[in-house]
């Protein structure tokens, strides 16, 4: 770790600050967390994977949190006026905070199985009485809808248009849209939004991880999607625990109902307290004011610094790619001959992990080594270059 410091304090003073995702603190801390309890500090390139702690809060996040710390509120009070407050800066009807996307997505589908009959928001996932479908593509169902199914709804796949218009009925209580596959699936967002209008069905979109680019925040309420969600600790940087559902009034309301701090109801244990309320309002503030073009110019700056660091033979080939959705920012991909360099992707990406400084690359992947650029803090590129081009220089 001192050398990683080190290497940190003599950079950061030439590191660019226009577009510059992370400052340095010039507080030192009273205590050393981390070490006490053994665990690990990383580099993360890799990006807003929630299993590397996601984003760092914004100092302005840290702000609002610390100042709402030292208050007591009505807690209730504070959701409406926190939600009310996103709503009309993103254009939606209405908006609430919420415990993380996943939770965003059980309240969203409570909401539209219970509406605000407190009765029916007792009962559930005992669906007697309501209705018990959720429509999906079959090429959106993904790892998070059991965030769905925790109501107790039937997921009802589907591959057309036309094939939904069939399965709707009186039991189809929402239909959901996973952003991030949109390119997959027959039917696309905004024929999805028309879709679930034409038939009278609300629609939930999950965006979890599609901010940035900023427009993102907007352009789903303006399709006619009826529920959208964002997760609060990826790109916004807000606290990694919250989340944010936006969309019609009445369905907000009904998720709130749904959701803590009320009682007897599904999102009872997704508590957002005060801190994280403030926290996510700070948060979208923020991020909708920053110079967009001049943090993706950095990034750009530091995948060039990675992809000329490592080109130590014409063996290594070097790209910039940006996801199409998901964590749409500048990435830098690595392939390698591994007749001349022999190494796999998953062994350089094992040394990266094992050595000091530990360095998380992007996961999941096997035929190439990819570094995500955006969740490093200043100097960080340097010390990813320098590992990435010594592993490869030993083979």
């Amino acid at each position: 770790m001192a050398n990683r410091r080190k290497f940190l304090q003599g950079s950061i003073a030439a590191a660019p600050l226009v577009g510059t995702a992370f400052t340095a603190s010039a507080a030192v801390p009273k205590r050393d967390y981390f070490k006490e309890l053994g665990v690990q500090p990383i580099i993360n390139a890799a990006g807003t994977y929630t299993m590397f702690t996601a984003s760092l809060m914004l100092p302005e996040v840290m702000e609002a949190i610390n100042y709402a710390s030292k208050t007591f509120v009505r807690l209730n009070e504070l959701h409406d006026a926190v939600g009310a407050k996103i709503a009309s800066l993103l254009g939606a009807e209405g908006a609430m905070v919420s415990a993380g996307a996943a939770s965003a997505i059980t309240l969203g589908t409570a909401a539209c199985l219970t509406g605000k009959d407190r009765k029916k928001i007792q009962a559930i996932p005992d669906l007697t009485g309501m209705k018990t479908e959720v429509l999906m593509q079959k090429s959106h169902r993904f790892g998070y809808d059991r965030a769905i199914r925790n109501t107790g709804v039937k997921i009802v796949e589907f591959e057309t248009a036309a094939d939904a218009e069939k399965l709707a009925g009186p039991q189809t209580a929402m239909m959901l849209f996973f952003n991030s596959a949109n390119g997959e699936g027959q039917v696309k967002a905004p024929e999805f939004a028309e879709l679930g209008k034409k038939i009278n069905v609300p629609t939930f979109i999950d965006c979890a991880a599609d901010a940035p680019p900023v427009e993102n925040l907007t352009k789903y309420i303006k399709l006619g999607f009826s529920l959208v969600t964002f997760s609060g600790g990826k790109g916004i940087r807000g606290p990694q625990s919250a989340g944010l559902l936006m969309g019609r009034k009445d369905l907000i309301e009904a998720a709130r109902m749904n959701a803590s701090p009320n009682g007897d109801a599904i999102g009872r244990g997704m508590k957002v307290n005060k801190e994280e309320l403030v926290g996510m309002l700070a948060a979208i503030e923020t991020f909708l004011k920053k110079d967009h073009q001049a943090e993706w110019k950095e990034w750009e700056r530091r995948v060039k610094v990675v992809a000329d660091s490592v080109a130590i033979s014409p063996a290594v080939k070097t790209e910039q790619y940006v996801p199409e959705i998901a964590n749409h920012v500048p990435h830098l991909k690595i392939t390698w001959d591994q007749s001349k360099i022999k190494l796999t992707y998953n062994e350089v990406a094992r040394r990266l992990r094992q050595g000091e400084p530990s360095i998380e690359v992007v996961p999941g992947t096997s035929d190439s080594l990819n570094v995500g650029v955006w969740m490093l803090q200043p100097g960080e590129e340097r010390i990813v270059a320098k590992r990435i081009r010594e592993i490869l220089k030993t083979a």
